[in-house]
């Protein structure tokens, strides 16, 4: 790719994809979109590449997820292309695919980048990393899938409190309920992804694939599972942003004051 937002590096096996937008914490634009997107597409078609790690760049934030300033500014998120529209937000989260995706996450990882986090397989987290779904504090919603995955992957009354409070959860946290695999220092995080990558990357290529796609129901690139969530997650969608709130709370994001809600 010769847009840097994207950086992908193969190692062996492994494919490492970065966001690179650290002076953005990372948030996802429609170029992000599209790298993220691509990158996937590619790995899913190469037979070499049989592991895919995700993390964002800098130390800070692993993803801040949608760019609400872009937003704010009546930019789209995602691309002209409706294919690439398909692949859902960042060009992930309705985009599964059978190689395992692990999550190497450096930093807070809030609304879109817990989403993308919750779609990966398998997460790394570095120990002051920090999850969270704060849509709900802009007046949007966990839209790109967290409504219903933090839900499926923490005890319900957890999930609902986060959600719902739209506050984060540390790192150590998330790892006593399972949502992530391993904290480890922030210089340990990549090197221990990369290894259980190629770990995973050492067993039969098509084994490991079957096994992700029997185990998340995966079919013809699709979650089966998923479709009445995201049917249902699109008629919520589509009514929330006619409200005023959901003009609001990007505007107050962007213009760095407290929102005024209507409930209208």
């Amino acid at each position: 790719m010769t847009d840097t937002t994207i950086l992908t590096t193969r190692r062996g096996h492994v494919l490492i994809v970065t966001i690179n937008r650290p002076e953005a914490r990372n948030a996802v634009n429609a170029a992000v979109h599209v790298g993220i997107g691509t990158a996937l597409e590619e790995a899913e078609k190469d037979p070499e590449i049989r592991a895919v790690v995700i993390t964002g760049a800098g130390d800070k934030s692993f993803c801040a997820g949608a760019d609400l300033v872009a937003l704010s500014r009546g930019e789209s998120l995602q691309p002209a292309d409706k294919a690439q529209q398909e692949w859902g937000f960042a060009g992930m989260v309705a985009h599964p695919i059978s190689k395992p995706i692990i999550a190497a996450v450096n930093g807070f990882a809030f609304g879109g980048g817990c989403e993308i986090a919750l779609m990966s397989d398998i997460i790394v987290a570095a120990d002051h990393a920090q999850f969270g779904l704060p849509e709900v504090k802009v007046g949007l919603f966990a839209a790109a899938g967290g409504a219903f995955r933090l839900a499926q992957q923490l005890p319900r009354k957890l999930a609902m409190e986060y959600m719902l409070t739209g506050d984060p959860i540390p790192a150590a946290r998330a790892a006593e309920f399972g949502l992530v695999n391993h904290v480890v220092p922030l210089a340990e995080l990549m090197p221990t992804a990369i290894a259980l990558a190629e770990k995973i990357a050492g067993n039969a290529p098509l084994s490991v694939q079957v096994s992700k796609r029997v185990a998340l129901g995966i079919q013809d690139g699709r979650i089966a599972s998923d479709a009445a969530y995201w049917e249902h997650n699109t008629i919520e969608r589509n009514a929330l942003m006619r409200s005023e709130d959901a003009r609001e709370g990007p505007l107050a994001f962007a213009q760095k004051r407290k929102p005024e809600w209507k409930a209208r």
